[in-house]
Parts: structure tokens; C-alpha cells; sequence
């Protein structure tokens, strides 16, 4: 099927160049997200790829399949996009104000990513030199700690320890040699330990159980009553609250408590309203403040929760509300 197709396709037929690369689109797009941390770079750089593969039909030798040769152009297409001036970072808008932070860290440009995209995805059959589960290799904490990975680096880790890919592969997707991949791979797991939580693997909670329907709902309530004593009961001792790309960052109750009380102070302690979704395998809010002079509330941004056993271990704030649509939530609620 797939060899009438590619003929088919190299005539000139589109639709059997759909049948070639639409099994592939949703797992594409989620290793675009992974390597830009991005989810309109991801579309974008998806769909610069499916372009480059149409149009590079006729250089396709088969010496790999389909789904190699796509994440071959894929790969490539995003390592140039980070290293191009268009993904270089602006300037991050300063907060007004804040209290003493925990730590200052560089800042991370990240965006969720919608669960509503992950639905069917398995990664292909992801090789044997895969470490990484597809949960646990979408999850805001791994694909946080990408973002401080060179471009290289980054796109070796996740061809080789997320995909699987054989070393020989890769240096073949990347032009250059098995040893600059190995390389290249044992910086960026040395670098990977340096920020991702010790053992996270096991911190993660099975979604969307009766357990984490519980806690969720507790701290919705929570966030909705502006109790913020009842926000920071729900915590571990050691959580962190994190706001890419914003340096800032709180980890304890105390230091927590102070800088959630500083926020609502500064928003008039109007309560925020929430509207449930999912982001990165992990349970999520819109945040919606409601208007002083109608009875509405606006979107304001969304958190994405990590859970450790029967308490809340992170809380990762997004500022930016354009990233709304993509979850399907509205720009504004009645209240």
C-alpha cells in the first residue's frame, strides 16, 4: 500500500500523499512541541514539513521509511527554527513587584499543550533505547527541562531516549556522525538530571482517577473562595510555583502563601472563576477574573497542576491567554 501510494503521490496525487503522512501528523506535531515547547511553532514547523515532503517527493530514495524520512525533515526543520532570530527570545515583560522569590531562574519559553491533541497518540512503536514513557515524556516538567537544552541536544534526547531511535538513525536524520550523537546524548542526560524533579517517575498520579478528581475539585473550590490558606494546605512542603517565562520562583508554603496573597492584593482579591481542561497529561484551569464593572470574567491565564501522591506538588502558571483557543476555552464567562 504504502509503495502504490508513494507512486501515486510522486505523480502528483494528493490524496495519496495524505495517506502517507496523515498517520504521522499527530505524533509530528507533538515532537515539533517537545523540541520548540511551543504548540503554534509545533503546528507551524508541522506543517513546513509536510510541505518540504511534498515537494521533496522525488528525493525521498526509500533508504528509510516514511515515518523516518518525516521526522528526519521535522527534526532539522525545528533545530533550524531555534537557532533562526525568529525563535530567539524577546524581552520577558517585568512583574510588578513581586515578593522575594525562592530562586531566579533563566527564563523558559514554554506553552501547554492540549490534552484534546494527545488523544490516539502512541509515538509509533517507540524502539528499544526509549527511557521515557509518553506520559511522563509529555509532561511540563521533561518538556521544561528540553527548553534548556542547545538545539542539538535537545533533538537527539528526544529522537533517542522519547522515540527510540537507533544512534545510527539519528546521525543519519542529523547528517553527522554516531559518536557526535552519543555525545551529544550523554550531555544533554547529564544536563536533563540537573532539572528534573528526583524521582518523578514515580510521582506521577494515574489521571483523571477518583483520587485526582478529589484533590482537583478541592483546589478549584479553594482558588474560587480566594482562601488561600485552604491553596496552600493542598501543597507538599517542598512544591514550587513556576510562571515561564518569568524568572520568578516560589517553592513552600510560607513563600508561596506570600507571594498568592501579594497577587490577590494586587487584583482587587477578586477570586479567580476556573473552567477545567488538561494540559501536558496533567490537570489544568482557564482562569477567568471577573470584571469590576460587568457581570462578566476575562481570561486572565491558565495552570497546569503536577500531582504527588495525595497533594499538589507543582503549580505552573501561563500568563499569555492566547493560548485559550487551542484548549477550546472561551475569551470570556458570565458570572
Amino acid at each position: 500500500m504504502t509503495g502504490s501510494a508513494l507512486s501515486r503521490a510522486r505523480a502528483g496525487d494528493e490524496e495519496a500523499f495524505r495517506e502517507l503522512a496523515d498517520p504521522y501528523r499527530r505524533e509530528l506535531q507533538v515532537h515539533c512541541y517537545r523540541i520548540l515547547g511551543s504548540v503554534q511553532d509545533a503546528e507551524d514547523m508541522l506543517q513546513e514539513t509536510l510541505l518540504a515532503a511534498w515537494r521533496g517527493l522525488e528525493a525521498f530514495e526509500e533508504r528509510a521509511s516514511v515515518r523516518v524520512w518525516l521526522y528526519r525533515i521535522a527534526t532539522n526543520r525545528c533545530i533550524n527554527a531555534l537557532r533562526g532570530r525568529r525563535r530567539r527570545p524577546q524581552e520577558v515583560g517585568a512583574m510588578a513587584e513581586p515578593p522575594e522569590p525562592t530562586r531566579r531562574s533563566e527564563p523558559v519559553w514554554l506553552e501547554p499543550y492540549p490534552d484534546a491533541l494527545l488523544e490516539g497518540l502512541a509515538d509509533g512503536s517507540p524502539g528499544p533505547d526509549a527511557r521515557y514513557e509518553t506520559t511522563e515524556a509529555i509532561g511540563l516538567a521533561f518538556v521544561a527541562a528540553l527548553q534548556h537544552l542547545p538545539p542539538r541536544q535537545r533533538a537527539v534526547v528526544v529522537l533517542r531516549d522519547v522515540l527510540g531511535f537507533r544512534a545510527a538513525e539519528v546521525a543519519e536524520m542529523l547528517e553527522t556522525s554516531q559518536a557526535a550523537v552519543t555525545g551529544a546524548l550523554q550531555r544533554a542526560r547529564a544536563t536533563l538530571r540537573t532539572r528534573l524533579p528526583a524521582g518523578s517517575r514515580e510521582r506521577v498520579a494515574l489521571p483523571s482517577s477518583a483520587h485526582e478528581r478529589e484533590l482537583v475539585g478541592r483546589f478549584a473550590a479553594a482558588v474560587e473562595a480566594g482562601d488561600i490558606d485552604a491553596i496552600v494546605s493542598l501543597l507538599t512542603e517542598d512544591a514550587w510555583v513556576t510562571m515561564p517565562p518569568q524568572p520568578y520562583e516560589y517553592q513552600g508554603h510560607a513563600a508561596i502563601a506570600a507571594f498568592l496573597s501579594d497577587r490577590a492584593r494586587r487584583r482587587g482579591d477578586r477570586a479567580f472563576r476556573l473552567v477545567a481542561t488538561r494540559a501536558n497529561g496533567q490537570p489544568a484551569f482557564g482562569c477567568y477574573l471577573p470584571d469590576a464593572q460587568a457581570a462578566i470574567a476575562h481570561a486572565y491565564g491558565l495552570m497546569v497542576l503536577t500531582l504527588e501522591g495525595d497533594r499538589i506538588s507543582a503549580i505552573t502558571w501561563f500568563a499569555d491567554n492566547s493560548v485559550f483557543p487551542h484548549f477550546g476555552l472561551p475569551r470570556t464567562l458570565r458570572v
